[in-house]
């Protein structure tokens, strides 16, 4: 057992009994690295990261090339879940040097910490044009030996062009431009044959839906709504959703979304079910809404604690395969359902007897099958002459035998670590589930995961701690997990009302708005002043599979500045855009959350009072009836009379101190585009008073 056996990442277990001399990342690694004049092999990954798994039996688990490496380096691994500060910085090393990223990470460091060489993955021989492990391994220590003031001088150069921000533009204010922008970028990059966008791989990307229904909103765009619609409806056909047990798998090595990489990450889940969510209100098919229910289905089965939380991903590998637990031969399919029914599940679900998965590293047929329907279930009914009622209810009587069967196989590793920022991104997600589908089970679902993290994952001094595994919560929070957690308190708040987490949201926002904040140019640091110093303070907006913690920082700042009534908060989101103007001037594409930020700062939007009683009946009907359409860029607050706990809200909000029902009914009161109407005890005008904005807006 080496140093890792001391750990709470299931990522550095899973290498405690490596050969290899693997040492956590802190001082005493570095220190080490000193006293032996060695370079640092630093490996970054993740516990489901299907590369790393072959990376570390090759190579890690090999006796020679582990040998090798303890000669050479000191070698460090780092969980990039555990660890995004780190991975974040030594990951722009990698794209500065090679143009591209991904993990396994590896890098190389000069013992004060400073890169000289970067890369991916490495075979351990030499294999395709690509360089393999013993030969590295033997070059770098070769040119430590000999030439180690040349690699000192490349890390230093490295090291000069690291810090590097966009130019700042602080007369900026919001326009509409970076909108119109984006939309023809994301366009221009759309797949109009597969949905989605670019070729393969193919990544679901579901904040550029959510980006694209605001445009539609906006401006009436058909087309951004047909980009939506063909990209949720291929997605969930295709093999990238798993059609048994649900949710998405991370994303598909082909274009044509059938070829899966098998991991599920909690944050797809959350993201992916928004998206859903959102279409659904926008367009009120039921089959998206369906869709989202399910990701929820799996959420709650597979991934939540029993005390709430909930965990990081389950791996895409099990019994050593990558999707062997979800892949099927024709055989099985036959053997375990009736034939008539068999027949029809085949035909449905693509299934052949050759197989239609091919293997990922060989490009080979395995002779397995990933389920996956080429069309929509009304087409399917109209071709095998079956009404979609039938056909449903036999499909769901298919798909609960294989999901049994399935359930006897050795499950994927499950990664047991509670994240605080992909946990605020469910919560937000679950709270707006229990609000669309007026779902008491994903309240309570939403609620325990809040009380969780703010009850379990802070530390004596009262600040957020960013991971807990094992019963220890550790690693000081970063700004994706201050604002990710903000984002699920306010949905969550919106939902229950409870002020306990609108004050909690406001709690947090003041400490990122004061530990976080650059003072000089604007937006926030990925760590706070009170962390670990790096080689630099990273500062990004950029939105890869997750959004930008500087995005939802500047949604979250939008939605309590109109809670609050505080319009520094807004100021403070239009800083943001400043800071990073030349992104959001030139790729505004690349931003499609901060763009959601800026579409509900330009506006119109809505604050929305309810005042009543709480549980009444004619309280509940008011507030279903504002969260059937989609309107995103309102913001609501509930004032109960005679209640002391809803006094908070005129605390929080000073300006609806005044706001009472009217002859005891409950009344909305709902101010829109700068312009606030009469108090009404009438749903549908209170829906009138909404959808006036989108008239203002059409004149803007």
């Amino acid at each position: 057992m080496n140093d890792l056996a001391k750990e709470k990442s299931p990522y550095l277990l899973q290498h405690a009994q490596n050969p290899v001399d693997w040492h956590p990342w802190g001082e005493e690694a570095f220190a080490l690295a000193k006293s032996r004049n060695k370079p640092v092999f630093l490996s970054i990954g993740y516990s489901t990261c299907h590369w790393c798994h072959v990376m570390a039996h090759e190579s890690f688990e090999d006796e020679e090339i582990a040998g090798l490496m303890n000669d050479a380096f000191v070698n460090i691994k780092v969980d990039r879940e555990e660890r995004p500060d780190i991975d974040s910085v030594y990951m722009s090393v990698c794209q500065r040097l090679t143009g591209s990223g991904g993990w396994p990470l590896t890098v190389l460091l000069t013992p004060d910490k400073k890169p000289f060489f970067a890369g991916t993955y490495f075979p351990k021989d030499n294999r395709h044009g690509h360089i393999g492990m013993r030969p590295l391994i033997e070059k770098i220590n070769s040119l430590w030996q000999n030439q180690r003031q040349d690699l000192i001088k490349s890390a230093d150069e490295i090291m000069a062009g690291l810090q590097e921000y966009p130019a700042d533009e602080p007369g900026w204010q919001t326009e509409i431009s970076p909108l119109k922008k984006a939309s023809e970028q994301l366009k221009e990059n759309y797949d109009d044959y597969f949905g989605g966008f670019g070729r393969e791989p193919k990544f679901p990307m579901p904040h550029n839906l959510i980006f694209f229904l605001r445009c539609w909103r906006r401006f009436a765009d058909d087309q951004a709504l047909v980009i939506v619609e063909k990209t949720l409806q291929q997605m969930h056909q295709g093999g990238i959703y798993d059609h048994l047990g649900f949710g998405f798998h991370r994303y598909a090595t082909d274009q044509a979304w059938l070829q899966p990489h098998f991991e599920k990450m909690l944050y797809d889940q959350a993201l992916l079910s928004m998206a859903y969510m959102e279409a659904f209100q926008a367009i009120g098919k039921s089959e998206y809404g369906q869709v989202a229910k399910e990701i929820f289905t799996y959420v709650l089965r597979n991934l939540t604690s029993a005390e709430g939380g909930i965990y990081s991903a389950e791996d895409a590998d099990s019994e050593g395969t990558e999707g062997k637990f979800y892949l099927w031969s024709q055989e099985e399919i036959l053997r375990l359902l009736d034939k008539e029914d068999a027949d029809l599940f085949i035909k449905v679900f693509g299934i052949n007897k050759d197989g239609n998965y091919h293997d990922e590293a060989t490009g080979r047929k395995t002779g397995n099958n990933i389920l996956h329907t080429q069309k929509p279930l009304p087409e399917w009914a109209d071709i095998l002459k079956i009404t979609e009622k039938d056909l449903s209810g036999r499909l769901k009587k298919c798909k609960k035998k294989l999901f049994s069967a399935r359930e006897q196989r050795v499950h994927p590793r499950l990664d047991d670590k509670i994240l605080t920022d992909w946990n605020g991104l469910m919560i937000a997600a679950l709270a707006r589930g229990a609000q669309i589908f007026d779902n008491r089970q994903l309240e309570r679902a939403a609620r325990k995961a809040a009380d969780f993290i703010l009850e379990k994952m802070l530390d004596n001094q009262g600040r957020l701690l960013h991971r807990f595994r094992d019963g220890e919560a550790a690693i000081g929070a970063f700004l994706d997990d201050h604002a990710f957690l903000i984002w699920g308190l306010l949905d969550l708040y919106e939902t229950n009302f409870d002020t306990k987490y609108l004050k909690s949201a406001i709690a947090l926002n003041d400490y990122l708005l004061e530990h976080f904040w650059d003072l000089q140019s604007g937006g926030f640091y990925f760590s706070s002043d009170e962390q670990e110093e790096l080689l630099f303070k990273k500062k990004s907006i950029i939105e890869g599979a997750i959004p930008s913690g500087n995005s939802v920082a500047a949604l979250n700042l939008i939605r309590l500045s109109k809670m609050t009534g505080i319009p520094a908060l807004e100021d403070k989101a239009i800083k943001i855009g400043q800071a990073f103007f030349n992104r959001l001037k030139t790729v505004p594409s690349t931003i499609p959350i901060f763009l959601t930020a800026l579409d509900m700062a330009i506006g119109p939007s809505a604050e929305v009072v309810i005042t009543g009683i709480k549980d009444s009946e004619d309280t509940r009907k008011m507030i279903r009836a504002l969260r059937r359409p989609f309107q995103p860029n309102k913001v609501v607050l509930f004032v109960s009379e005679g209640e002391e706990k809803q006094a908070d809200v005129t605390k929080i909000a000073p300006f609806t101190r005044d706001m009472k029902p009217i002859e005891g009914k409950a009344t909305a009161y709902v101010c829109s585009a700068n312009v606030c109407r009469k108090p009404t005890t009438d749903s549908a005008e209170m829906e009138q008073f909404l959808n006036s904005g989108k008239k203002l807006r059409k004149t803007t």
